[in-house]
C-alpha cells in the first residue's frame, strides 16, 4: 500500500458535540483521578473535565476517520494499518460540561518512516463562544505503507524540547494496571477498539493479548505531574506530549519517571517517560509544560 504527500493540508469535515458531565466524570474515574475539580459539582465554579478528556472528544472522529477525510481519492485502506504513534496536546481553556464544541481537522503532515508512513492530524476545538479550547496533533503510524515522496508538513509541527539523557530519574511512581482497567477505560471514555478488550481479536492481529490504551497511561502521567507541580489545578497544564513506544499488558506495573525539571519563566518544563513491567520504555519523549501559580 502507498500514499503520497499530496494529501497534506487536506481538511476533515467538522464535528460537533455537547459535553456531558457524566462523560467528564467517567473519564476521571477511569484513570482513578479523584481530583474534586472533576467531581464536586457543588463548588461555585462548577466542575471541569480532566485535560486528557480531549482525546475522548476527538476519538469520535478518529474511529470513523474515513468518513471525515474530505478527499474522494484518499487511500482509505491504509487506515487499517495504523497505530497510535504520537500525541501533542495544547490546552487553552478547560472543557466544561455543557460546552458546545466544534472540532475542525486537517492533515498536518505526511512523513515517511522506517516502519511505514506517519500521518499527523491537527484538531482545533472551539466552544460556543468561538474561544479556542484545545489543539491536538495526533500521529498515526501506517505500518508497512510506503510514502512515495519525501513527505510534507514536518516544519509546521510543534517543536518539543529534546528529552535529556539521564541515568537516575528525579522520582518515579509505580502504578498497578488492574486486569479490568482496559475494559473500564473503554467503557468510561468511549475510546473503543477491540485490541483493548477482545483477547481473540488482539491475538488475531498478532498481539500477545489485550493491551492497555496508550492514552490511559498518558492520563496517569498527567495526573501525577499536575498533582506534584500544578497543585492539582488542571488550568496549569499548558502542553502535554509524548511518543508511544511499547505495549502495556494488564495485570502488570508501569513506572512513571520524571527525568528532568526546568524553570522556563512563568512555566515549568517537565520531561518524563513511562516504563513497562520489564523496564522497557512504553512512553518516550514525554513532555509537559505547567504554568506556575
Amino acid at each position: 500500500m502507498k500514499i503520497s504527500s499530496k494529501f497534506f493540508g487536506c481538511s476533515l469535515k467538522e464535528y460537533s458535540t455537547v459535553v456531558n458531565w457524566r462523560d467528564t466524570m467517567n473519564y476521571a474515574a477511569a484513570v482513578n483521578d479523584n481530583n474534586p475539580r472533576y467531581f464536586n459539582d457543588e463548588q461555585e465554579s462548577g466542575i471541569v473535565a480532566p485535560p486528557m478528556y480531549s482525546v475522548a472528544v476527538t476519538w469520535s472522529i478518529l474511529e470513523k476517520l474515513s468518513e471525515y477525510i474530505d478527499a474522494d481519492d484518499f487511500p482509505i485502506e491504509i487506515l487499517r494499518t495504523q497505530v497510535h504513534y504520537s500525541e501533542y496536546l495544547q490546552f487553552h481553556i478547560p472543557i466544561k460540561p455543557g460546552d458546545e464544541l466544534r472540532i475542525s481537522g486537517v492533515i498536518a503532515a505526511i512523513l515517511p518512516s522506517k516502519s511505514g508512513t506517519n500521518i499527523i492530524i491537527r484538531f482545533d476545538a472551539v466552544n460556543q463562544d468561538r474561544k479556542p479550547v484545545f489543539t491536538e496533533y495526533i500521529g498515526g503510524m501506517m505500518r508497512g505503507v510506503t510514502c512515495t515522496d519525501a513527505g510534507a508538513g514536518e516544519e509546521m509541527l510543534p517543536q518539543i524540547p529534546p528529552s535529556p539523557e539521564v541515568e537516575v530519574p528525579i522520582w518515579q511512581q509505580t502504578i498497578r494496571i488492574d486486569p479490568l482497567l482496559p475494559y473500564i477505560y473503554d467503557g468510561c471514555t468511549n475510546i473503543v477498539f477491540p485490541i483493548h478488550t477482545s483477547q481473540k481479536f488482539a491475538r488475531e492481529v498478532g498481539l500477545p493479548g489485550i493491551i492497555l490504551q496508550g492514552t490511559a497511561a498518558l492520563a496517569f502521567a498527567a495526573r501525577e505531574l499536575l498533582n506534584r507541580y500544578g497543585k492539582g489545578n488542571p488550568v496549569t497544564l499548558q502542553v502535554l506530549a509524548c511518543s508511544f513506544a511499547g505495549m502495556i499488558r494488564p495485570d502488570t506495573d508501569i513506572k512513571i519517571q520524571l527525568l528532568s525539571r526546568k524553570d522556563n519563566g512563568g512555566f515549568t518544563d517537565l520531561f518524563f517517560r513511562v516504563l513497562g513491567n520489564q523496564e522497557q520504555i512504553v512512553i518516550k519523549n514525554g513532555y509537559a509544560r505547567i504554568k506556575n501559580i
